[in-house]
């Protein structure tokens, strides 16, 4: 399995299967080599600014247009009717999604637990859980509502597409952009994980400020797939996501047909374990904006629809602070998943494929047993912490919690007792 290295988001790529595919200089030649067709999948405005705009020209054996009618497809679990009228405010948890036992893929194994916006506006974020243990079987799949970030937890992941594979490992996530046909094996059998569909602008690593040019998620540690093509007839289905519904079509052939591509309308893989934490070596905390990996962009500056913000290892060694994370209110709305080990906030009852959301202007904080330990902890020396890897996806919308997830099985429903054991330490002078 080939990879190239995405040196920065505004970057072309140029790849082919076959020597001679791509045209010199003619994006859309009147004859393409060897038979093709020229298709170009355009994922901004024609006229977003150069430095904005996605785009990628490929060159297939057939148009993405061959396929038969599309009619509903009924995968009821899978959807974006977030609950509309009052929601709680309570603080949300859950134990991981059970592994199905009958024979489920990837897209017969998504849950959707919460989100905001709708496709149609341009704006939100849909969040789900995916329990599967099958390949995608003579199925493919695209998502005409927006980009989705996929993190693994449990098993591995061999995501095909239109432009190439990439293999997929918990601890690395991959993200594929709106509109893009691909299918899901699970190398490993049963595999787990989260889904952040993006509706909104098309997420980016963020600009670094005064950390510099080097720091957080380096644009030379994500990585594009190389062209690699099916040449498959057959009866296949082709599932799509439009408008928070699924619609499938009866397809003849592999949609993943692609010869040769160039552009930056691509799919591409991140190793969480490159992020470059940085952090605080005199006193306090800087706010968790330091562990910001993805940003999708909202009409307000400075405010994301969608951040991809990442806990994993890092050392503590400030002085005269309370190391774990404050107790502390947002405006802006949090959707937490664990992929590994241990949340340091936590002492027990967050575990690996676990959630929560902590919503706006609901506190939050660490456990009592985790404030008890900290607060008479030895700051003389350097705290580490290892073998973990936690993720939030964090939005300006309120995440509202679908009504199958409310009503899960695996929903914690005591999930509050964790605050109820901490004291009052309170003495007039």
């Amino acid at each position: 399995m080939s990879l190239s290295y995405m040196s920065g988001f505004g970057n072309e790529f140029a790849t082919e299967a076959i020597p001679g595919t791509l045209p010199d200089g003619r994006n859309s030649p009147q004859v393409v080599a060897h038979g093709l067709y020229a298709e170009q999948i355009s994922g901004t405005a024609f006229t977003a600014p150069r430095h904005q705009n996605r785009r990628t020209w490929t060159y297939r054996i057939r148009p993405a247009a061959m396929h038969g009618k599309f009619t509903p497809f009924a995968q009821p679990r899978l959807h974006n009717d977030f609950v509309q009228g009052a929601i709680t405010p309570d603080q949300l948890r859950w134990s991981p999604l059970p592994l199905p036992e009958a024979p489920t893929d990837f897209i017969e194994g998504l849950f959707t637990m919460a989100g905001n916006g709708v496709p149609s506006a341009g704006t939100g974020i849909g969040v789900h859980l995916y329990a599967a243990n099958r390949d995608m079987q003579g199925r493919y799949f695209y998502n005409a509502d927006g980009e989705m970030l996929i993190v693994p937890q449990h098993g591995r992941l061999i995501i095909a597409t239109e432009l190439g594979m990439l293999e997929v490992e918990p601890q690395e996530i991959a993200v594929i952009p709106r509109g893009i046909r691909f299918r899901v094996a699970l190398p490993d059998g049963a595999s787990r994980g989260y889904v952040c569909e993006n509706f909104g602008a098309f997420l980016r690593i963020p600009d670094l400020g005064p950390i510099g040019s080097n720091g957080l998620a380096n644009p030379r540690d994500f990585l594009t797939p190389v062209a690699a093509y099916e040449d498959l007839e057959g009866d296949f289905e082709l599932i799509g996501k439009f408008q928070g519904y699924l619609w499938r079509a009866d397809i003849g052939h592999s949609p993943l047909d692609v010869v040769g591509w160039h552009g930056n309308h691509v799919p591409y893989k991140y190793d969480l374990r490159k992020f470059n934490t940085i952090g605080s070596i005199s006193f306090d905390h800087p706010d968790p904006s330091i562990f910001l990996v993805l940003t999708s962009p909202s009409d307000t500056p400075g405010v994301g629809n969608l951040d991809f913000v990442i806990f994993g290892p890092r050392i503590l060694a400030m002085q005269n602070t309370f190391r774990p994370p404050w107790f502390h209110r947002n405006i802006a709305s949090e959707f937490m998943g664990l992929i590994h080990g241990a949340y340091d906030a936590k002492a027990d009852g967050f575990l690996p494929g676990g959630a929560s959301i902590h919503n706006c202007m609901t506190g939050h904080g660490p456990d009592a047993v985790t404030f008890e330990k900290a607060t008479v902890a030895d700051l003389s020396k350097p705290d580490y912490i290892t073998g973990t890897m936690a993720f939030m996806f964090e939005s300006r919308g309120v995440i509202r919690p679908t009504s199958q997830a409310q009503d899960a099985e695996h929903r914690q429903r005591d999930y509050q007792a964790c605050w109820a054991g901490l004291k009052k330490h309170f003495k007039a002078p």
